[in-house]
C-alpha cells in the first residue's frame, strides 16, 4: 500500500480517521494512533477521548448492575421466606409476597446476566 498524498512512497499505517494510507511524512501521532497531519489530528483525539470515556462509563455501567443484582437478590429472597414462612397463617394472601420475592429474584438475575456483558 501506498501513501494516499505521496503515491512514490509506502504507507506505514492507515489514519483513524479517513482509513487513508500514509508515509512518514503524512502521518501524525494522536494518541498512540495516526492521523493525517494538519488534516484529521483533531478528530482523531476526539474519538480517542470518546472512546476512553465510552470504556469508563461502561466500567460504571457494570457495577451498577452487580449491585441492583445484590439489592434485589437480598429484598427478593426476604419476601420469598416471609410469604413462605406466613402461608400457614395468612393463607392465599401469603401468595402475594411470594409472587413478589420471585419477581425480584427474576430481576436479581436479570441485573447479574446483563452486568456480565458490560465486564
Amino acid at each position: 500500500m501506498n501513501c494516499f498524498y505521496h503515491p512514490d512512497k509506502p504507507a506505514i499505517g492507515l489514519c483513524k480517521y479517513c482509513q487513508r494510507g500514509l508515509c512518514t511524512d503524512c502521518a501524525a501521532i494522536i494518541d498512540d494512533v495516526l492521523a493525517c497531519q494538519h488534516r484529521h489530528e483533531d478528530e482523531v483525539h476526539k474519538i480517542e477521548q470518546l472512546a476512553a470515556r465510552n470504556l469508563f462509563q461502561s466500567k460504571r455501567v457494570a457495577s451498577a448492575y452487580s449491585r441492583n443484582a445484590i439489592f434485589y437478590g437480598l429484598v427478593g429472597t426476604l419476601f420469598t421466606a416471609f410469604g413462605l414462612y406466613q402461608y400457614r397463617f395468612l393463607g392465599l394472601q401469603a401468595v402475594f409476597f411470594i409472587l413478589i420475592g420471585l419477581f425480584l429474584l427474576y430481576a436479581a438475575s436479570a441485573n447479574y446476566f446483563e452486568g456480565r456483558k458490560h465486564k
